[in-house]
């Protein structure tokens, strides 16, 4: 058995989490009561097991005891993006069927505007409320801080990050089995990272995604310390791993770039050897990037490809991945297949569509027609990522299916370009995309965010093209370059390249230059 109870009662006096930068922290004593506490409110609102809350907060001492506040209380929680729109946040809170939103007074602007779009939704409000939200501390504070009688296990129900499209909410079956029943990560995190109950975790991302989120309380059911970054800063996260000790962290390849592009005499400032295990995801790391960061901190970087869907996971530690540079691992749970065109398994070596069978199921919620789309006549089931594997079963990623540009008929994934390009020292982000083009239907153009917004300027322009000319072949190389100030990256290191794609194509109001 493994829960935050369970440590509670054992070490109750040590940190369950601590803030990186306001320093607030809650011990896992107090964290108990303040589980107590919330699934005592969600009793006394009438929720009952099955029933959905909606949180969209910033990273802050009120999330995780929220989480398992719900999590107690046998509750789906639905965790928001705190970049999100009043309107897409109606639309995630509707879908989800919560009954309650909390959200906080940081985010108080965008939660004032969605209120009335949710009637009927119970609102509450940290660290200072604005009508209709209530003061949620003032409501937790008048519930008692033992538990509620019937207590039962509860899951998160999150929504994908919408870089594609409309967000979709992946909803597991509740099992009904006690609160401090373990789930499948426990086990993964035990054997393949060290999880253990002496570890320290640096979290540096939004806990609204799904793998800070849940492996943020998988440290906790480990008796773990968390420590949490409300914003992710390069030079602080190097001082947080030097100050705590920091034994595990999570991080985007995007931390990864930011952290080598500080200048040396930075980066030799501080101890990094407490770590044991650097893990990343989310996103495409180039393989430059990597192969610096194993150099630097020494064979402790894991990396997995896996999704909120939960449908399969892949694994390389960095003494496989030094072998098989580029790799993202093979599979720990589910079988990989990569199919083409004609739903048949291709060639070793060939590409085609990731696809995963006899790994677990999943559906998203109350899109029937989306659920069927992801898998295919056999029952495998795909995250929408185009990959190859070698001969001995290592899986390499290309792109995601919808960034495929065809110009000339011709498939061109953007990742490459990209990879190339970030490599660049005036480069500090860059999407790729697929623009109009009379003659071959599309042409290749990166779009960069510069390091200096003194050199979005001709000259760069010209050196970047350049440099992707020295690197790539002619067809892969962008024909153009624009500039834009801050691309629009999530926290988690998801690009919402729809966004910028779209603006080429006439689907919103303004070219992105």
């Amino acid at each position: 058995m493994a829960h935050p109870t369970i440590h509670a009662q054992s070490t109750p006096e040590k940190p369950a989490f601590i803030m990186a930068q306001s320093g607030e922290s809650m011990t896992y004593g107090q964290l108990e009561a303040r589980s107590n506490q919330g699934a005592q409110l969600f009793r006394a609102l009438g929720l009952k097991a099955g029933d959905c809350i909606a949180i969209f907060m910033e990273n802050n001492v009120h999330y995780l005891p929220l989480c398992w506040a719900a999590q107690r209380a046998g509750l789906y929680f639905t965790c928001i993006s705190s970049r999100l729109t009043a309107g897409e946040i109606e639309y995630i809170v509707k879908d989800s069927g919560a009954k309650v939103l909390v959200s906080s007074a940081y985010l108080a602007k965008t939660a004032l505007e969605t209120a009335p779009l949710i009637p009927g939704v119970a609102l509450y409000m940290v660290n200072g409320a604005s009508a209709p939200f209530q003061p949620l501390e003032a409501a937790l504070d008048a519930q008692p801080v033992t538990p509620i009688a019937d207590e039962t296990a509860g899951s998160d129900l999150l929504y994908s990050s919408g870089t594609t499209g409309r967000p979709k909410g992946v909803k597991v079956a509740l099992t009904g089995l006690p609160i401090t029943e373990p789930n499948s990560l426990l086990g993964l995190t035990q054997v393949l990272f060290g999880f253990n109950a002496d570890m320290t975790y640096l979290s540096p991302a939004p806990l609204y995604h799904a793998a800070p989120l849940r492996y943020c309380m998988a440290v906790q059911r480990f008796g773990g310390t968390v420590v949490v970054m409300e914003h992710f800063d390069p030079e602080q996260a190097l001082a947080l791993i030097q100050k705590y000790k920091v034994t595990h962290a999570q991080w985007v390849p995007t931390m990864f770039v930011r952290m080598l592009k500080m200048d040396e005499s930075i980066r030799a400032k501080y101890d990094v050897s407490s770590l044991k295990a650097a893990i990343h995801a989310a996103a495409p790391c180039p393989v430059d990037v990597k192969r610096r960061m194993i150099e630097w901190w020494g064979p402790v970087i894991h990396e997995y490809y896996a999704g909120t869907e939960g449908n399969g996971f892949v694994y390389t530690n960095s003494e496989d991945w030094l072998k098989h540079p580029g790799t993202v691992g093979r599979a720990m749970l589910g079988e990989l297949h990569i199919v083409g065109e004609d739903g048949e398994d291709v060639p070793v070596g060939e590409e085609g569509v990731v696809y995963f069978a006899n790994g677990p199921q999943f559906e998203y919620h109350n899109a029937p027609e989306k659920t069927a789309e992801s898998k295919n006549a056999k029952g495998w089931s795909t995250l929408g990522d185009v990959g190859k594997v070698d001969e001995e079963g290592f899986l390499y990623l290309t792109d995601r299916k919808a960034f495929m540009i065809i110009s000339g008929g011709v498939n061109i994934y953007p990742q490459e370009a990209e990879n190339v390009l970030i490599g660049h020292p005036k480069v500090a982000d860059v999407a790729v995309v697929g623009v109009p083009n009379e003659d071959f239907g599309e042409e290749v153009k990166a779009v960069v965010q510069p390091a200096d917004w003194a050199d979005a300027n001709e000259d760069t322009a010209a050196e970047l093209l350049a440099y992707a000319k020295q690197h790539l072949s002619a067809i892969k190389c962008p024909r153009s370059i624009d500039f834009m100030k801050e691309l629009p990256r999530h926290p988690t290191g998801k690009l919402y390249k729809r966004l910028i794609r779209d603006a080429y194509w006439g689907k919103r109001d303004s070219k992105i230059v």
